[in-house]
């Protein structure tokens, strides 16, 4: 990966590994039982709250844990996991519309969120690269690009008006809660055009801000969701992606110190690879869009109420699994 990063040795690529490993691992305890979900997503983040978080992310820290960006994405990848449980074990309910319009309003803030941090890291003006906030952060074209990438990926949730989805309470009847006993949030529509365009959008989004620590954040964490929604189980792209987010998040705010001393993976700091992944990124979600238009116009759909790939094989294969 000599382009984007610079990995250390051999050990460091075992560390990443086991992280990918113990990821998709408590992803599956959280997924396959209720108390797992509820240690690792209630009780442990209560505790960390008032004993540990305080000290470990104060502002100003040597590690840049203490900024407002890392707070909120702690408690809004938090207030996903814990959302979903609710629609999971609550009875029927996701018969209510407005229940169903909490993964992607919980998805789309998120995104939101870091669309803009990647506007705020350019207006840094750090064109040369510098540490502003205890981080390496080069601003660039890059970050307008990802920025505007980002943007189309909340479009992508549930067709072009996925905004005015959110604002209507509308346009996801496809969520439902599977009949296995995991009770997975189960969202078919999903597919892996969307996947694709969200991993690039996010992996450009953490080389961009938070350079450093994307090996882990970005390429490591986004493997520990997409491998499960691709192998484990399909269909639940969104509660593999909350689940394992939340973790690592967890796991950063009280070893804010990993990703710097204990088994750094620097990038390469190279404006060139900076510019690749995020025109990538951009170019990648821009056409997801017009392919989901062209899909809409082309089977006349409303993308207020309907879904999108119901003709599709994958769709129609995930549905008899698990309604």
């Amino acid at each position: 990966m000599g382009i984007l990063y610079n990995v250390p040795d051999l050990k460091t690529w075992g560390i990443m590994f086991f992280i990918l490993v113990v990821l998709i691992a408590l992803n599956e305890l959280g997924r396959e039982t209720k108390w797992g979900g509820i240690l690792l997503f209630v009780i442990v983040p209560v505790v960390l709250t008032i004993f540990v978080w305080p000290t470990t992310c104060a502002p100003g820290n040597e590690y840049g844990t203490g900024n407002w960006f890392n707070w909120a994405k702690t408690y809004s990848a938090l207030a996903g996991c814990v959302g979903f449980m609710l629609m999971r074990y609550i009875p029927n309910a996701t018969k209510h519309k407005w229940v169903i319009c909490f993964p992607p309003l919980i998805l789309a803030i998120n995104i939101c969120e870091a669309v803009f941090r990647d506007f705020e890291a350019y207006s840094f003006h750090a064109f040369a690269g510098e540490k502003i906030n205890n981080l390496w952060v080069m601003s660039g074209p890059w970050n307008i690009m990802n920025g505007i990438a980002g943007i189309l990926n909340i479009l992508l949730i549930c067709g072009w008006t996925g905004i005015l989805n959110i604002l209507l309470i509308c346009g996801w009847t496809g969520i439902y809660i599977s009949k296995e006993k995991s009770k997975d949030m189960m969202w078919p529509d999903m597919d892996w055009i969307y996947i694709l365009g969200y991993d690039l959008w996010n992996f450009a989004y953490t080389y961009n801000c938070i350079s450093d620590h994307s090996v882990y954040c970005g390429v490591i964490l986004l493997l520990s969701c997409t491998i499960p929604a691709f192998f484990i189980k399909k269909g639940c792209w969104l509660q593999h992606r909350a689940h394992t987010l939340a973790l690592w998040i967890m796991f950063i705010m009280t070893v804010p110190q990993f990703a710097d001393r204990l088994a750094p993976v620097p990038t390469t700091h190279n404006p060139k690879a900076f510019f690749a992944v995020s025109f990538l990124s951009l170019v990648v979600n821009a056409a997801a869009v017009i392919y989901q238009f062209s899909v809409i116009r082309k089977n006349k759909l409303n993308p207020f109420k309907d879904e999108i790939y119901t003709d599709k094989a994958f769709y129609k294969k995930i549905n008899a699994e698990n309604k």
